[in-house]
């Protein structure tokens, strides 16, 4: 069994993680985690030694299509809308000086 979760035990987790509860917050929160633990402890006494581990819990098959070549999007269309372009490429504002070594 669990040692159960007090209210000073909340404030502390809400202190860490930088929490402002009510104290009706830490009374509703401390019950709730002492259910939460106490479901973890039924969990905890199920027999699972005959079990074999997985990794999902459910048959999955591949879903995606297959992965067949083709032609690509012409770059006249593709840059069509583009603000500004230079060549076959969008032309972007500089984003590294040439000291950043990138």
């Amino acid at each position: 069994m669990r040692p159960t979760i007090g209210q000073a035990t909340v404030r502390r987790i809400a202190r860490l993680a930088r929490l402002k509860l009510s104290h009706d917050e830490t009374q509703l929160y401390a019950g709730q985690l002492a259910r939460i633990l106490g479901y973890i402890d039924q969990l905890e006494a199920v027999e699972t030694s005959e079990v074999e581990p997985l990794a999902q819990p459910l048959c999955l098959t591949n879903v995606l299509r297959e992965d067949v070549p083709r032609p690509g999007v012409d770059p006249d269309i593709a840059l069509c809308n583009a603000p500004e372009r230079e060549g076959s490429f969008f032309r972007v504002p500089r984003v590294l000086d040439d000291r950043s070594g990138a």
